[in-house]
């Protein structure tokens, strides 16, 4: 019989397996539905395109990874405030702006930055800068930053349906609504699973190895993203 311990590291690693297989699939993917909807779209949809931008961030693994690392050890309520609202300018500014003005930026580029922050985040909780460079990177700056790319990231994949002019700005206004509700949601369960594990003794103890997969994580999307750029 496994010990209750041992049944927990066992339940994170199959999240963990089932999430990596799910990356090329969910991560930034479109359904065939919202393609057609994206392609065919005219006027003003506030509604549909809230709906899609929080679709897509509650499917968006490598942003939700980003933001589970973020979160992993803060325990105050104002400085989680704080780091999800650096994220959330961030990646706002970039994605009304980047399609607002058309700024083109290779997507598989941008994804393998965004694998990156996740890299980046594990390895901070970890403790891994400290340990190489004898300092840690200002992390608000850098939760800024990211989310700048993340932005960007959000911004690429609705450039690729050449959205009309007309009713534009209102779309991507209520597409980046979409993607803070679904973030809400989102952050709200990962909150609520890490705040019930830190009560358990198991935290501290498999604390390096969920970051460690985290890590893996991103070094995956990354593999992935560049396997792309250089393949397509």
């Amino acid at each position: 019989m496994f010990s209750s311990s041992n049944r927990l590291l066992l339940i994170i690693l199959a999240m963990c397996v089932v999430g990596f297989f799910s990356f090329e699939a969910m991560a930034h993917g479109v359904d065939e539905k919202t393609r057609h909807f994206l392609q065919n779209n005219t006027g003003v949809q506030f509604f549909p395109f809230m709906y899609i931008g929080a679709k897509h961030m509650v499917t968006g693994y490598d942003h939700l990874l980003f933001l589970a690392g973020v979160i992993f050890f803060l325990y105050k309520s104002r400085d989680i405030l704080l780091y999800v609202s650096m994220f959330t300018l961030g990646h706002s500014l970039t994605l009304l702006l980047g399609v607002w003005m058309d700024i083109q930026v290779n997507a598989y580029l941008i994804d393998a930055i965004i694998g990156l922050s996740v890299v980046y985040k594990g390895f901070d909780n970890l403790g891994g800068f400290k340990r190489t460079l004898g300092y840690s990177p200002n992390p608000k700056v850098a939760v800024l930053i990211f989310g700048l790319f993340h932005g960007f990231g959000l911004a690429t994949k609705l450039q690729e349906f050449q959205l009309p002019q007309d009713g534009l700005i209102a779309n991507l206004i209520a597409f980046n609504l979409g993607v803070e509700l679904g973030q809400f949601a989102a952050l709200t369960f990962i909150l609520l699973g890490i705040s019930f594990w830190r009560k358990h003794h198991t935290f501290n103890l498999f604390s390096t190895t969920c970051n460690t997969l985290l890590m893996s994580a991103g070094f995956m999307l990354i593999g992935f993203q560049l396997t792309g750029y250089f393949t397509g």
